[in-house]
């Protein structure tokens, strides 16, 4: 059996067991979505059309991971205007797993619980250090484009301390840091390793 479905404006074609890329969905890795938006549904010569949508059918999928793609460079030049704006953008995209096509009203079966990790009070302690003392002897992260009291916080918690550290962010630091704390794109958008680098050679002058 196998279906059409729509998401993120765009079309795909799956069966049980395909594995898909669309753009971001909520959820967290491990969890079972539906996807109700369908558009066909056939198995062999028989085929089910929809009106748009096929009535009481949906597509199960377990996602695998939440991530980004590739980096895609926006230049923007005008002649004679001394006009120059150059900007990146990475897609927020979600890997799926499908799992089921449900026809008919059906449910999807339930995700399995994933094991709670309780953390022990060592652990706790490690990764809890006190915005007071990390913050000593840090850099004034607030002289980076975008950033306050709030986000600074945040950073000192990640334990950011340096304009050094963020100028050696490579993509990979940057991402994870993107999705760590919630920043939206922010790292990239105000060019924050490009200013640090700056920032980091006047610390030493």
């Amino acid at each position: 059996m196998y279906a059409v479905v729509k998401t993120g404006g765009k079309q795909y074609r799956v069966s049980k067991d395909d594995i898909l890329k669309v753009e971001r969905l909520p959820g967290d890795a491990g969890d079972v979505i539906t996807l109700d938006d369908v558009l066909m549904v056939g198995e062999g010569k028989d085929v089910t059309l929809g009106e748009p949508q096929v009535a009481g059918a949906a597509v199960a999928a377990e996602i695998l991971e939440q991530g980004r793609g590739p980096k895609i460079t926006i230049f923007k030049k005008r002649r004679r205007q001394n006009y120059r704006r150059k900007k990146g953008h990475r897609q927020l995209l979600t890997v799926l797993k499908v799992t089921e096509i449900l026809t008919d009203g059906a449910k999807p079966k339930p995700a399995a619980k994933k094991a709670a990790k309780k953390a022990t009070p060592k652990a706790k302690a490690e990764k809890a250090e006190p915005t007071k003392d990390a913050a000593e002897g840090a850099d004034d992260l607030k002289k980076l484009s975008g950033v306050g009291p709030v986000l600074e916080t945040k950073l000192l918690e990640a334990g950011v301390t340096s304009f050094a550290q963020i100028a050696s962010w490579t993509d990979k630091d940057i991402e994870e840091f993107d999705e760590k704390l919630s920043f939206k794109g922010r790292i990239e958008r105000e060019g924050w390793v490009e200013q640090a680098k700056e920032l980091a050679k006047g610390e030493k002058e």
